[in-house]
């Protein structure tokens, strides 16, 4: 049987003001083609289908559209809520869309229910198991903590209770939108630490044949049976070195996994330039990025007059630009934002508590800490999903 594995479309979203409308337009494009050409047997969508909880009109017209040319191709779809997405709003008419063949997965307390499909060799169990916020999904699962290890290893207890209960021979995929321990993030994704933790480990997974995953925006293979796709496009300078892709899955008789990265669509390279402004003006060695989506970083010790207008001469796309001066240029000190690069809301709150105190946090008030971010998590998916 062969699958289509995406995720992370993000439908609404711009990088950086400019609209990604006809770029995603044109993935969506290739996705139904490539359905058709590689006739494969179902697309799995794991999540992040919109970029946020209440998405532009546009963006819900794109995925109407998708939606229905799959459907008339008769390639039956399984999607799953991310943690972008409202499950309540993406899940409305999942019973009816699921007589023509798409069919949602929103409902953590339907998680255990697979999508059954057929080839010569038996049936495939697809389950789909939503974005699960662990404060809002711990008293559906029982679970011991509420942190994201927790809730999805009990979520996939009842994925195997039912596989157990099928005929011998069943293979399974599983469906999910978490960080795996071994993923390689981005700076694209949303933070979803619980507790101060937000990996699983990939042995949540054991027991199924394929674990079709999103959340993470690099298309990585975490185990021949757990993989990312990736997101289709690029949505930060983060993802420069990205190369976006989807997997073509072959799931075998006795359940074994052939993968193959299919490349998708991209509107435009991104580049990452560092330097004082004349030398990223007058190298010809940056001639290549002319056409590119352009972050640049000056590092001159004193800011440039006008350097936006100046750049952008040479590199019509130009979108963002940023100072930090070398500090051996007389600037002792990283800027405010360098310090804080890769660091999370819980650490920042703890830096300044220390910086105000003379001390930093004991063991109590580091917990007391992370209950408070956890409850602001959990309002705003909760929020978002009304």
């Amino acid at each position: 049987m062969r699958f289509l594995h995406t995720s992370d479309w993000h439908l609404g979203r711009s990088f950086h003001r400019v609209s990604l409308l006809d770029a995603q337009r044109a993935f969506l494009d290739h996705l139904v083609a490539t359905a058709a050409a590689e006739r494969v047997d179902a697309v799995l969508v794991a999540g992040d289908v919109y970029d946020r909880a209440v998405p532009p009109l546009s963006a819900v017209e794109l995925f109407d559209g998708a939606l229905h040319r799959l459907a008339e191709l008769g390639v039956p779809t399984v999607m799953i809520s991310g943690n972008h997405d409202s499950a309540r709003r993406l899940g409305v008419g999942a019973g009816l869309m699921g007589r023509a063949g798409i069919h949602l997965r929103t409902d953590p307390a339907t998680c255990d229910r697979p999508v059954l499909l057929a080839d010569e060799y038996g049936d495939v169990a697809v389950y789909g198991l939503p974005y699960l916020e662990p404060a809002l999904v711990r008293q559906e699962f029982g679970a011991e903590r509420a942190d994201h290890a927790a809730v999805l290893g009990a979520a996939m207890d009842r994925v195997r209770a039912d596989l157990a209960a099928r005929p011998a021979g069943t293979r399974s995929v599983v469906l999910a939108h978490a960080f795996v321990t071994g993923g390689q993030p981005s700076a694209s994704e949303r933070d979803i630490t619980a507790g101060g933790v937000q990996a699983v480990p990939a042995a949540v997974f054991d027991a199924v044949h394929y674990a079709a995953l999103g959340h993470l925006h690099g298309c990585q293979t975490v185990s021949e049976r757990i993989r990312y796709s990736g997101s289709p496009l690029a949505y930060s300078f983060s993802e420069e070195h990205h190369r976006k892709s989807m997997w073509l899955v072959t799931l075998g008789p006795a359940g074994e996994v052939a993968a193959e990265r299919l490349d998708t669509p991209v509107p435009r390279p991104l580049a990452r330039l560092r330097g004082r402004l004349d030398d990223l003006l007058g190298d010809p060695a940056l001639d290549r990025h002319t056409g590119a989506w352009v972050e640049a970083t000056l590092t001159d010790p004193d800011r440039p007059h006008e350097p936006m207008a100046a750049l952008a001469e040479r590199f019509p796309h130009i979108l963002s630009l940023a100072f930090e001066p070398d500090p051996g240029a007389g600037n002792p000190a990283a800027s405010y934002a360098r310090r804080l690069r890769g660091r999370t809301d819980r650490q920042i709150a703890e830096d300044f508590v220390a910086h105000v105190r003379g001390r930093a946090p004991d063991p109590g008030e580091r917990a007391v800490l992370e209950q408070a971010f956890d409850a602001v998590r959990a309002e705003t998916a909760r929020t978002e999903g009304d």
